[in-house]
């Protein structure tokens, strides 16, 4: 039996306008596995976010198809989850209403969900904070907060784009470490699209490298690192992260 969760099949994709229309994406097909965490970097304005958006059914491909467990998007029942660059937590509401928003406006809270809230906020060091307001939380906070948020709806897949590029270097290290602990303990399948190679590597199984754009897929890398604790900090700690980061930066220079 198969375990791949999400197929992309053959994807076009073009924007258009008064003055014609503009390629995106051409011809990308990929396969990810349940429990995977994937990256995709590319050149700035490839087409990356577009790539989020159509696997999250926001934007239609023009040709092409995405399957989630093996069912067209359209026909599919699996929730998707989707964390944006900034957090979108709202000023007017406690950090506890900004987690169970999604609930509210899909109808599902119930007892149930509200404890698995709770449970959530609690296990990532939230707890103490949920009648807090956003703004009384650090940069770190707000977006483990938002992480929660997404959680609670216990999507399947995860389509995180460029979540962390808000926050400080230090602060998005720490972020990063602590956000891709957490999907992997969820045991969420995650897509990743950065501009960051390091933050790639740290916490990706494989890495997809697009062209500029209208974008192709030109290399797939599997990152794979010998550690006791597979960790984003460990594995940027070793030697073989180097290699990885040469190997990636070549590729993306040998398109520009």
């Amino acid at each position: 039996m198969s375990n791949t969760i999400l197929e992309l099949k053959n994807i076009h994709f073009a924007y258009h306008n008064m003055e014609g229309e503009t390629p995106a994406l051409n011809n990308i097909s990929f396969m990810m596995n349940e429990g995977e965490f994937v990256a995709i970097v590319g050149p700035s304005g490839c087409g990356k976010s577009t790539l989020l958006s159509i696997i999250s059914g926001l934007l239609m491909p023009e040709s092409g198809s995405v399957l989630i467990k093996g069912k067209e998007l359209k026909n599919s029942t699996t929730n998707i989850g989707y964390m944006l660059q900034h957090d979108q937590l709202f000023e007017w509401r406690t950090i506890y209403h900004n987690v169970i928003l999604g609930l509210e406006i899909q109808h599902m809270l119930s007892t149930k969900t509200v404890t698995k809230a709770h449970e959530l906020l609690e296990t990532y060091g939230l707890k103490q904070f949920e009648s807090a307001k956003p703004s009384e939380l650090s940069g770190g906070m707000r977006q483990r907060a938002a992480l929660v948020r997404t959680l609670v709806l216990e999507p399947e897949i995860l389509l995180l784009d460029e979540p962390f590029s808000a926050l400080d270097y230090q602060t998005r290290l720490l972020v990063g470490d602590d956000i891709g602990q957490i999907i992997k303990k969820e045991k969420k399948s995650a897509l990743l699209v950065t501009h960051d190679l390091s933050e790639a590597i740290s916490l990706a199984d494989r890495i997809i490298i697009l062209t500029e754009r209208p974008a192709m897929i030109k290399k797939i890398v599997p990152i794979q690192f010998d550690l006791t604790q597979d960790t984003p900090l460990n594995r940027r700690n070793t030697e073989h992260f180097k290699d990885y980061f040469n190997l990636i930066w070549k590729e993306l220079g040998n398109d520009e």
